[in-house]
C-alpha cells in the first residue's frame, strides 16, 4: 500500500473511531444534565459557526433554493437520531440497526436517482431484513415483539434511514460546493435536533438543559464539536483519495469500535443471535459497498 493511501486508510479509521466511541460522551453529558438532542444542537452549531466563518461564501448558497434543505433535513434527522438511540438503548443493537441503510439506498435510489433494482440489490435487501428479524426478534416470539420493540430501536432505523437519504442527495447535489453540502449537514445537526428538542421539551417528553451543571458538560461538549469536526475533516481527506468501496468497507469499522467499547463498558451485550443478525446485516452493507 502506497504511504498516500495508508495515510488515507487510517484517516477513514480515526473517522470511524470517534463515530464508534461517540456514545459514550453522549451519555456522559445526558448524565450531566445534557439531554442527547441538546448535546447534538450545541456540537453541531459550534462546528456550523466555525465552519460558515470560514467558508462565509456558502451561506449565499444555503440560502438559494436548492435540494440541499432536503439534505439539511436528512443530515439533521440522522443525527438527532442516532446520537438520542446511542444514549438511551444497547449500543451494539443500535449500531446494528442503523446499519441497516443499504437496505433504505436500495428503495431510495431507485426513487430519487431511477437507478434499477438488480438481483444483487435484492439480495443485500434479503440480508439486511434477515438480519433486522433477528435482532429484533424477542425470546418471548412474535407475541412480545411489540413489548421488545424500544424507542432506541426506532430512532437506530429512522437514523439509518435519514443516513441513505442523505448519501443520496449529497450525489444528486454533487454540483454543489464541498463547503456548502458540508455547511448543510452540520447545521441540520443543529437545526433539526434543536427544533425537535424544543417540540419535546414542551410536550414534557424531554427536559431543559440543567444550566446550573454547565460548568461540568461545557468541556465535554466542545471536546465532542472537536472531536466530529477532526472526524469530518479525516473523512474528507480519506474519501478524496480512496475508491468509493474501500471507503465505505473501511468506515464498517466503526461497527467494530462501537460493539467492542459497548461491550467492555456494559453499554451493549453481544448473544448469539445479535452476533448472527449483525453478520447478516454487515454482509448486506460490505456488498453495497463493493457495488
Amino acid at each position: 500500500m502506497a504511504p498516500a493511501q495508508g495515510l488515507a486508510t487510517a484517516a477513514l479509521v480515526v473517522n470511524a473511531l470517534v463515530w464508534g466511541l461517540s456514545w459514550w460522551p453522549f451519555r456522559h453529558l445526558d448524565e450531566q444534565g445534557l439531554h442527547p438532542l441538546w448535546a447534538t444542537t450545541l456540537v453541531y452549531a459550534a462546528i456550523s459557526l466555525l465552519l460558515l466563518a470560514v467558508r462565509p461564501r456558502s451561506i449565499a448558497e444555503l440560502l438559494r433554493p436548492s435540494a440541499l434543505w432536503v439534505l439539511i433535513a436528512a443530515a439533521g434527522t440522522t443525527n438527532a437520531a442516532f446520537n438520542w438511540a446511542v444514549s438511551i438503548g444497547d449500543v451494539v443493537r443500535v449500531v446494528l440497526l442503523f446499519y441497516l441503510m443499504p437496505l433504505w439506498a436500495v428503495l431510495l435510489a431507485r426513487v430519487l436517482l431511477n437507478e434499477a433494482i438488480t438481483p444483487r440489490a435484492l439480495l443485500r435487501v434479503a440480508l439486511g431484513l434477515a438480519g433486522a428479524v433477528i435482532v429484533l426478534w424477542p425470546e418471548g416470539g412474535a407475541a412480545a415483539l411489540g413489548a421488545a420493540f424500544s424507542l432506541a430501536d426506532a430512532l437506530a432505523i429512522i437514523g439509518g434511514f435519514s443516513f441513505a437519504l442523505n448519501n443520496i442527495m449529497v450525489r444528486r447535489e454533487q454540483d454543489r460546493s464541498e463547503a456548502a453540502r458540508a455547511a448543510a449537514m452540520f447545521i441540520g445537526g443543529a437545526l433539526v435536533a434543536g427544533v425537535v428538542g424544543l417540540a419535546l421539551q414542551q410536550a414534557g417528553s424531554v427536559p431543559a438543559p440543567v444550566w446550573t451543571a454547565a460548568g461540568q458538560w461545557w468541556p465535554w461538549a466542545l471536546a465532542l464539536s472537536a472531536a466530529f469536526l477532526v472526524a469530518n475533516l479525516c473523512l474528507q481527506y480519506g474519501a478524496s483519495r480512496l475508491p468509493a468501496h474501500r471507503t465505505a468497507v473501511i468506515m464498517l469499522t466503526e461497527v467494530l469500535f462501537a460493539s467492542a467499547s459497548a461491550a467492555a463498558l456494559g453499554a451493549g451485550t453481544l448473544g448469539p443471535a445479535l452476533l448472527l443478525g449483525g453478520a447478516c446485516i454487515l454482509a448486506s452493507a460490505w456488498l453495497a459497498a463493493w457495488d
